[in-house]
């Protein structure tokens, strides 16, 4: 008698201990309410009531300004962050019924911390640096950084990063001056720089020529240029040229009148007159 006694007293320990939903295993989009698995709401929606014996959960959307980003059994939507301007703050992406509004700080500004709750000014850049927007959010300085080979940042800002340089093969043109961290590749045309070698070459073969020519004009027979003064003489113009006239062994100079463009003979020192008629 004892003995079933003692085993009764267990048996309803253990049953006391025991509870019938204990056992109950519901899936990720549901949850356990009185022994029953109720199924949970859907983003963008919270719940109203549990399910029952006879009724599914009740859901509703999310009101304005509120969103939830996964399934639950809340009844209450999470309100959206606000940017707050006087913290620098601006929207980056706004929210919805299933996503909260994203802030970034405003142009020229950068995170004070990881939070990034409120925001401080930037330092400006040097030139030959750039801004690093990505670094922003997680530094508390303008994360400037030295601009690498290829780039170039020739002024100095709170926002600007480094450009890369211009590619002159891409337009059609040929590198005039390389690059640095301060400052772009200098294109030109090709054509242009095949004058700049043929306009050198050209002004000394041209140099060349007008040197020739003005020594060929000093130097000219001075015969040609007497027989090229006799051809443009003036009609009835005179002008005396001494040559020597040989008389047996003795040589006399002769000089010759020119009248009228014909050249006239008469011995040196013998007097000669030509009358005003002939000389008209």
């Amino acid at each position: 008698m004892k003995l079933l006694g003692l085993l009764w007293l267990l048996c309803a320990v253990l049953w006391g201990c025991w509870e019938p939903g204990s056992a109950i295993q519901c899936s990720e989009k549901q949850y356990e309410h009185k022994g029953k698995c109720c199924s949970r709401c859907q983003p963008g929606r919270k719940l109203v009531s549990d399910c029952t014996g006879t009724a599914e959960s009740s859901c509703t959307a999310c009101e304005s300004g509120h969103y939830q980003q996964s399934w639950t059994k809340e009844k209450h939507c999470t309100p959206h962050d606000i940017c707050e301007d006087n913290a620098g703050l601006v929207v980056k992406t706004e929210g919805n019924a299933t996503h909260n509004t994203v802030c970034q700080c405003r142009a020229g500004m950068h995170c004070s911390d990881a939070s990034c709750q409120t925001c401080v000014e930037n330092q400006p850049c040097e030139q030959g640096a750039g801004f690093v927007a990505a670094k922003a959010m997680a530094r508390t300085s303008s994360p400037c950084e030295p601009c690498a080979e290829g780039t170039f940042s020739n002024v100095s800002s709170k926002t600007e990063p480094c450009y890369p340089w211009t590619s002159c093969e891409e337009k059609g043109l040929v590198v005039k001056a390389k690059g640095t961290n301060m400052s772009d590749v200098l294109c030109e045309s090709s054509k242009r720089s095949s004058l700049s070698v043929l306009i050198p070459i050209t002004a000394a073969v041209v140099t060349c020529l007008v040197g020739i020519c003005i020594y060929c004009l000093v130097h000219k027979d001075p015969r040609r240029r007497v027989q090229e003064q006799i051809e443009a003489g003036k009609p009835g113009g005179m002008m005396e040229v001494q040559q020597p006239i040989e008389m047996g062994e003795e040589v006399f100079p002769v000089q010759e009148t020119l009248l009228g463009g014909q050249p006239v003979a008469q011995e040196d020192g013998k007097e000669s007159r030509i009358s005003e008629q002939e000389r008209l």
